[in-house]
């Protein structure tokens, strides 16, 4: 296996990455502005209130994108493995 084939796994990993973890971070973002938008408004300065429903909104984006996330974390994880196999 040459350099450049061990660097395209790699950035095929980190592309990979960011594909599975950008629904989670898009919905905590959208959710988090949202209610920091609703506490500058109202002037309500708790610090502990953006957690919990981040957490919530996260962990049903999850339970939702599951099927997604699996099938591409398998989809490359297949690559790799048949690149091992057939070494290189």
């Amino acid at each position: 296996m040459t350099g450049a084939e061990t660097l395209d796994i790699a950035r095929d990993g980190i592309w990979v990455l960011i594909v599975v973890s950008a629904p989670m971070m898009i919905v905590g973002l959208v959710v988090g502005v949202v209610i920091a938008l609703f506490q500058a408004l109202t002037q309500i300065q708790e610090m502990t209130l953006v957690f919990v429903p981040k957490i919530i909104a996260i962990f049903f984006t999850m339970m939702i994108v599951l099927p997604f996330l699996g099938a591409t974390m398998a989809g490359y994880m297949d690559r790799v493995v048949d690149l091992i196999i057939l070494g290189g």
